[in-house]
């Protein structure tokens, strides 16, 4: 049994499909149909992670990673073919109704909400299904109205919501119960950046003044850097990194450069403590090395030249990503 501390645990969690093998030659059909030939795919492999109370967490990784399947044995859509899985302290395919109770989910290209029924219908709904006390459930929408602002379109049908909208309130519907645990499936995808940030200060919340644990799979990386404060990075359903962003940095070759703009054009770029990394004309891109900071190259690029703008990048979390997985071999799924 888990420590009571964590919200989640796994270990070894694996989930494999049988799947048909394709059949060529005379009678092939036949031969599908009577005495088909499976193999068998291994979709998550032998998963070990812990999520703690009140920890947002970012479950990445590309198309085909095994993110999705993941999450459905955690909420207990799915029975792993082998190992464990406790959410809540529960097994989640055992103990499904139990479950129910303890977690939220939100999939942004799915709805939970009734299509044809006023947002506000369906929470009353969700009110009867879970047995929450008139009282709790007032302060339940009254609280997460006041975040996401979902009073004023709450009671428009579903269907005639934009996805943007459909989604906050389907974060509503899925916090009504007070679950200990979140599973958010892209869950800021088709909102504008007004809706983004009220559903990112919406997550935080949850966290860090409700205690909840939030599990994050999203390929926007905007969602990444500002909300989670741990990442796991799977790919072919291997668990390939398990960390901080600072750790993930560090690890996988985190760098800055500088690019400078002079006012005329410069024959030779020549800085101490940096090397040149392009430079034509007007333009140079350099990088600090040999315990050289951004800021040392900044300066002793504004004493020695005609510097007229310049700007700081750092390796964005795709590449780092990219990084992490080169680094243990994996081959990206397109």
């Amino acid at each position: 049994m888990p420590h009571e501390s964590a919200a989640i645990v796994t270990r070894g969690l694996t989930k494999t499909y049988k799947v048909r093998r394709p059949t060529t030659g005379r009678l092939a059909t036949f031969r599908s149909l009577m005495s088909p030939a499976r193999d068998e795919r291994t979709v998550v492999s032998d998963l070990d992670l812990t999520v703690g109370r009140g920890e947002l967490v970012g479950l990445l990784g590309p198309n085909g990673a095994g993110k999705s399947t993941s999450i459905k044995m955690l909420t207990g859509i799915l029975t792993p073919t082998s190992g464990e899985v406790y959410v809540d302290g529960r097994v989640p395919h055992q103990n499904r109704a139990d479950n129910a109770r303890s977690i939220g989910a939100v999939f942004g290209q799915k709805t939970q909400l009734w299509w044809d029924l006023p947002a506000r219908h369906s929470f009353g709904l969700i009110q009867d299904i879970f047995d929450i006390a008139p009282s709790d459930y007032e302060r339940q929408l009254r609280d997460v109205d006041q975040v996401l602002g979902i009073s004023e379109f709450w009671d428009t049908p579903v269907r005639l919501m934009s996805l943007g909208q459909r989604v906050r309130c389907d974060m509503a519907a899925a916090v009504l119960h007070d679950p200990a645990i979140l599973f958010l499936d892209e869950p800021t995808i088709g909102m504008d950046v007004v809706a983004k940030e009220r559903t990112r200060a919406f997550l935080l919340q949850q966290v860090h003044e409700r205690g909840r644990a939030v599990v994050l799979t999203t390929h926007d990386m905007t969602d990444v850097a500002r909300l989670c404060e741990r990442v796991l990075l799977i790919n072919h359903g291997r668990l390939v990194f398990d960390g901080t962003l600072d750790r993930m940095k560090l690890q996988y070759g985190a760098s800055r450069t500088v690019n400078v703009t002079f006012g005329e054009p410069v024959a030779e770029v020549r800085v101490a403590g940096a090397r040149v990394l392009s430079h034509e004309g007007t333009r140079a891109t350099l990088a600090p090395e040999d315990g050289h900071t951004p800021e040392d190259v900044v300066r002793a690029l504004i004493a020695g030249f005609p510097v007229v703008g310049m700007t700081v990048e750092e390796t964005d979390l795709e590449e780092l990503m990219r990084n992490a997985y080169e680094a243990k071999n994996e081959i990206l799924v397109p």
